[in-house]
């Protein structure tokens, strides 16, 4: 084989290679976001059974303005649901008090410690 024909298979190789792994990556992408649409679907559809209409809308509210807890406020609940904790519907009463728990919990404390030894050492005093 001459050069120019065995660089023609190595280029229609790697295009079939290339086109190959187009497909199969845009069949996981796809199996995936489907996997994902399905997982969204269920815990609005378990929160939905869990919680009253107000509490809902406290927690999406919640959501919006801090994603992180609302998240972690949400797993709490589906947890609790799957495990039989809750005997019916949560409120908002109850929502809030399970907030402030979780409030607790998380709560951190700002300690600001001030070193007077260097504050003692600063030398723009000398130069009156």
């Amino acid at each position: 084989m001459s050069d120019p024909e065995l660089e023609a298979i190595r280029q229609q190789r790697l295009a079939q290679l290339q086109s190959q792994y187009k497909t199969d990556n845009a069949e996981n992408k796809q199996t995936m976001e489907e996997k994902m649409q399905r997982t969204e679907e269920m815990r609005n559809f378990i929160l939905t059974q869990v919680l009253d209409q107000s509490a809902r809308a406290r927690l999406n509210t919640l959501s919006l303005g801090k994603p992180e807890k609302g998240k972690m406020v949400e797993g709490m609940i589906l947890t609790m649901a799957q495990q039989g904790q809750i005997p019916g519907k949560l409120g908002e009463k109850e929502l809030i008090s399970l907030l402030e728990s979780v409030n607790q919990r998380t709560q951190r404390t700002t300690v600001v410690k001030f070193d007077r030894r260097r504050a003692a050492l600063d030398s723009d005093d000398d130069d009156l």
